[in-house]
């Protein structure tokens, strides 16, 4: 992290009057500190905290360029579905006439007992051969699974369309 010199005691001060702000005061705040108009959808709320955080990262400094530009892949990154499993989430999967059971931990994955590090490497053990764990606990789905659904969703939309041309109605 940038460190810069800063009174910690001043920058508390400056942060509770920013927190004191609302209406045009906080908006000309708002364009002092980032040299432009804030977003009509911004509530007072994140505009406050926005500026506070401006105030501390000037005070203090910021992250060094590495760890930035390793945060920004890290946001631009397809994030696995996996990671968004809460602890305590428990998978199966019948495979080969066989129910397995995958509990979420706070470490990784438990299966029969033993921990593993990926649903992937619990896949594999189960099958004994290559797997994506997140498609074989059916949590994301394969690349021609997405384009038939997409085929679905098309011709769904394409059915509930009205018709533009006359019709013609058949006798009962």
């Amino acid at each position: 992290m940038l460190q810069r010199f800063a009174d910690p005691v001043a920058i508390a001060a400056e942060i509770e009057r920013v927190r004191s702000l609302s209406g045009d005061t906080l908006r000309r705040r708002w364009r002092v500190v980032f040299g432009r108009s804030p977003p009509q959808h911004l509530t007072a709320d994140l505009l406050r905290r926005m500026i506070a955080h401006r105030v501390q990262e000037e005070a203090f400094g910021t992250l060094d360029r590495a760890t930035l530009k390793l945060l920004d892949g890290v946001a631009r990154r397809n994030h696995p579905s996996e990671r968004n499993l809460k602890i305590g989430t428990v998978l199966v999967r019948d495979y080969q006439g066989r129910r397995h059971t995958v509990t979420v931990e706070s470490q990784g994955y438990v299966w029969e007992g033993q921990a593993y590090s990926s649903l992937s490497a619990i896949a594999r053990a189960i099958t004994g051969t290559a797997w994506s764990g997140p498609r074989f606990f059916a949590l994301k789905s394969s690349a021609a699974q997405d384009a038939a659904q997409d085929r679905r969703a098309a011709r769904h939309h394409r059915q509930s369309q009205p018709s533009t041309g006359a019709s013609k109605s058949r006798p009962p």
